[in-house]
């Protein structure tokens, strides 16, 4: 279990609020990149909040209603498999974290004293922050936005199992198991597989 104290030390009297940023779907062969972030009262804590995949989904949807329930302010960022291919994965996992940031800012706390931490990462924005290694574990609110993220990009892939049959996305959320390469193999790629994560299994086929 993830509990506050990392969080309050970072607050220190120093900052109004603690956002966490967390990413979700950073090795995926399939899909968007999804980052979420929030900033949780420090007062309390919901217990039981970990990092996002330490959890069963049962427990991961339960604990989204409570925060979301409880957030102060909470926003998403995405990139797309085009973004990804043309930029590369920390790049575009940057942008969504960014977007997932700025879309806080944007519900009136641009003029609040905020210190974002993110998940092994820093972001291009002119913002209080911190990168957390294994944030997701030590962070409360990193924990808190793993969740958030996961959730969000879960049901993107109930959405993206109906839109491209046949790739079991529902089943792995696009992640490279041995069902999805043999799909990849059969089918060829859709247009949301990430290209440049293909190379080798391509190779593979065209060969």
């Amino acid at each position: 279990m993830t509990d506050t104290h990392f969080d309050l030390e970072a607050l220190k009297g120093q900052y109004d609020y603690i956002a966490g940023i967390d990413e979700v779907g950073r090795g995926c062969l399939f899909g968007d990149v999804v980052a979420a972030c929030v900033i949780m009262p420090l007062d309390h804590m919901i217990e039981g909040i970990t990092d996002s995949k330490k959890l069963s989904p049962k427990k991961r949807a339960l604990y989204e209603d409570a925060i979301l329930s409880e957030a102060v302010a909470y926003g998403y960022g995405r990139e797309t498999p085009e973004v990804i291919d043309r930029i590369n994965i920390k790049q575009a996992t940057r942008l969504a974290m960014k977007s997932a940031a700025k879309e806080v800012l944007d519900q009136g706390f641009r003029d609040k004293s905020i210190l974002f931490l993110i998940d092994a990462e820093t972001i291009d924005l002119d913002i209080p922050q911190q990168g957390v290694i294994h944030g997701d574990d030590i962070s409360y609110t990193i924990a808190c936005a793993s969740i958030l993220a996961k959730e969000y990009r879960d049901r993107l892939c109930l959405q993206w199992e109906e839109a491209y049959p046949g790739y079991g996305i529902a089943g792995h959320k696009g992640y490279g198991t041995k069902k999805h390469r043999e799909a990849i193999l059969e089918l060829g790629p859709s247009p949301m597989h990430r290209r440049s994560f293909l190379t080798k299994i391509l190779a593979h086929r065209e060969g």
